[in-house]
């Protein structure tokens, strides 16, 4: 009987000294979850009010699209996020109307109303083209011409002189060397040679041309206009070339005189009767 009375009374103690021990785990957990659950909370407030609302409360809202054409990339993106839309760089091409760098061109346009959240494309400038300039040198007038044309550049002042290496009307030099870049719609400057001093070369045939293509014409060939003479016509148009001495096709000195007979506007004979 005794022995039995002291075991029971030992087993009590563990049971007692067991359950805090369960109730401690317990709590832990239970306090664990709820700061899972305590954060689960925030996370979603702060979604629902910094994405959801905002997004709720634009819906069907609209804006106006501000101008940034000329600012810079970053200046550009402020002002379009300020305006409640999303900047997106498009593009970089070149443009010689905005600085190396800048918005060129924007879509949508400034001022278009549009909804809050759109993306408004930035088209970037990379600058004014450059275009690598020819040899013209040994080319003629026509092929030099040609050559400018094709890199988008064109032909300048044309100036003549004697040359004892160059053929006549094959070009000397020119005022931009080749391969430097330069604007794109740059003029190039040529000289032209007329050929040696001391050589004959053929009168070009300037009957029907003008005036003014005559004195080109001979300039090319390293003569020079003589005399100019004029003479009433009814079928030509005025300043067109009737004749010329030396004759086309004859041989003649470097810087020999051109004599040329020129029309002249004639008023038609007025009628009897008035």
């Amino acid at each position: 009987m005794s022995g039995s009375c002291v075991s029971e009374q030992s087993s009590v103690p563990s049971m007692t000294m067991a359950r805090p021990k369960i109730y401690q785990r317990f709590t832990r957990e239970r306090l664990r979850r709820l700061a899972i659950v305590s954060g689960l909370l925030v996370a979603v407030f702060f979604l629902v009010d910094d994405v959801i609302m905002p997004l709720y409360t634009a819906q069907g809202r609209t804006t106006m699209v501000p101008s940034v054409l000329g600012l810079t990339v970053d200046e550009a993106k402020e002002a379009i996020r300020k305006a409640g839309l999303e900047p997106r760089e498009a593009e970089t091409r070149p443009d010689k109307a905005y600085k190396v760098g800048t918005v060129a061109f924007q879509n949508p346009p400034p001022q278009a109303t549009v909804k809050y959240g759109r993306g408004v494309y930035l088209t970037i400038s990379g600058g004014e083209v450059l275009v690598m300039v020819p040899a013209l040198r040994g080319k003629s007038l026509r092929e030099a011409t040609f050559s400018l044309e094709r890199v988008g550049l064109r032909i300048g002042e044309v100036r003549y002189e004697p040359s004892d290496e160059i053929f006549m009307n094959t070009i000397i030099s020119q005022t931009i060397d080749a391969e430097r870049k330069v604007r794109a719609g740059s003029a190039i400057g040529v000289l032209v040679s007329q050929g040696k001093v001391g050589e004959q070369r053929a009168v070009p045939n300037l009957t029907g041309r003008s005036l003014n293509e005559a004195r080109k014409l001979l300039l090319q060939a390293g003569f020079v206009v003589g005399s100019i003479s004029y003479q009433a016509s009814l079928d030509l148009l005025p300043n067109t070339i009737i004749d010329q001495y030396p004759r086309p096709a004859e041989m003649a000195r470097y810087g020999q005189m051109i004599d040329l007979f020129v029309a002249q506007r004639v008023e038609p004979p007025l009628d009897a009767e008035n």
